[in-house]
């Protein structure tokens, strides 16, 4: 017992040193250092944050701070419509902060007017943070937007017979050049299908040939001249719609090929552009039923994130063909495979007719599909970050196209033409 009482005394002496006792030495000392170790702290946790704000990445940063409401909407590739902007488009762009607009032919008459009606886009959109894409069709050939004004360039299955990579990038950055003098920072080009059906309604003399080696080749060059230019180009139509024999602009074509198959034809171009650095793919409305046979390719998870992200290894920007094609709008509601494409991995959606009713309708369904847990937010913030990435990376701006030198420019395209056998 006598133990006991003895260690419980000492326990007790230690104890009453170390706490508020009355040394004289303990009341100085034990607050400098409690004082030291507050600064030591404090030192290191400004230190982290300091860190933690260098590193912060500002694209995510700016996640953070936009609504749910315009995330969506920057998911969204509109079309206008008529040759000038309408007041109702206007406020919509003001109002709804979508992702792009694009025109097509019947929106274009001539340089002048074209030139107007893009201005007045990116004007309407000038007082907001994120910049518009500004996307036009502009392969060469018989698919050619810009104003004849400035020389078009012949169809890629000519350019093809020239089997020559330097030629084809010196007409990739040419065709952005002219992209680029009407206001637009994207070009949906190259096309990389092998045209490995003659009985093709759509593409035929878009593709470069029927040999995917030479395709891959020279689709990429295009590509790589188009980014030199500080355009955008998107290579499509994945995952291939050279073999298709029913025209996609009216109902759902199907290639019922194994993935064995198309690895060694379809998939070659497209996997050398990615590899070589594409921003931004193109998927078109296809059924390849050996890979999903429910779902045509711009709605198919298999094709978009198996295929594509997983497959392929490709993060940029994925993009739909445009949603008011026959072969979605004869077989789905526009609501309904704008849902269906998020949730497969799309980033983007085009749709022609938008600026009326379609628009609310869609981006209400997708809304309503996040709220009720059919498509994540983290979903929607992966796409938003490519989307912004992608601007910031091409330093877009919502800045009046400058003036052209036509005659110069008209030069440059007839000394490469020169150059075509």
């Amino acid at each position: 017992m006598l133990k006991y009482i003895f260690v419980f005394t000492a326990l007790m002496m230690v104890s009453g040193c170390t706490g508020n006792g009355s040394s004289e030495n303990n009341n100085n000392e034990e607050p400098l250092q409690v004082n030291q170790s507050n600064e030591e702290s404090d030192m290191e946790e400004e230190g982290q944050e300091k860190d933690t704000q260098e590193d912060k990445d500002p694209i995510a940063e700016q996640i953070e701070t936009i609504s749910l409401e315009d995330k969506v909407s920057q998911m969204m590739y509109v079309g206008v419509q008529g040759t000038s902007l309408s007041e109702h488009e206007r406020s919509m762009i003001q109002e709804e902060h979508m992702g792009g607009l694009f025109l097509l032919e019947e929106n274009i008459e001539t340089g002048q007017q074209l030139r107007t009606f893009t201005s007045d886009i990116l004007k309407a959109n000038q007082k907001e943070d994120i910049p518009l894409f500004m996307g036009v069709d502009e392969e060469g050939g018989r698919v050619s937007r810009i104003p004849d004004s400035i020389k078009n360039f012949p169809s890629n299955a000519v350019i093809g017979k020239a089997e020559n990579t330097e030629l084809s990038k010196d007409i990739g950055a040419l065709l952005a050049k002219k992209v680029k003098a009407f206001g637009f920072n994207m070009n949906f080009a190259p096309v990389l299908d092998v045209n490995n059906n003659p009985n093709n309604p759509v593409i035929g003399d878009r593709s470069f040939g029927a040999d995917p080696a030479l395709v891959s080749d020279l689709g990429t060059a295009a590509m790589q001249g188009i980014q030199a230019e500080h355009v955008v180009p998107v290579i499509k139509h994945f995952p291939g719609h050279g073999d298709t024999s029913v025209d996609s602009h009216i109902n759902l074509p199907e290639v019922d090929k194994s993935l064995e198959t198309m690895e060694e034809f379809e998939l070659v171009p497209f996997r050398n552009a990615i590899e070589e650095g594409a921003d931004m793919v193109m998927v078109a409305h296809i059924l390849y039923p050996q890979i999903d046979d429910q779902y045509p390719s711009s709605l198919s998870k298999d094709v978009i994130t198996g295929l594509l992200r997983d497959d392929l290894n490709f993060d940029g920007v994925v993009i739909t063909d445009d949603m008011t094609m026959g072969a979605i709008t004869e077989n789905y509601g526009m609501a309904e495979a704008a849902v269906l494409s998020i949730q497969a991995g799309t980033d983007m959606f085009m749709m022609y007719q938008a600026m009326d009713g379609n628009y609310t309708e869609v981006k209400d369904a997708v809304l309503q599909a996040v709220e009720d847990g059919e498509i994540d937010e983290n979903r929607i913030n992966e796409s938003v970050e490519r989307i912004l990435r992608l601007k910031k990376d091409y330093g877009l701006e919502n800045k009046k196209p400058a003036q052209i030198e036509k005659e110069t420019l008209n030069q440059e395209i007839a000394e490469v033409l020169n150059r075509l056998p």
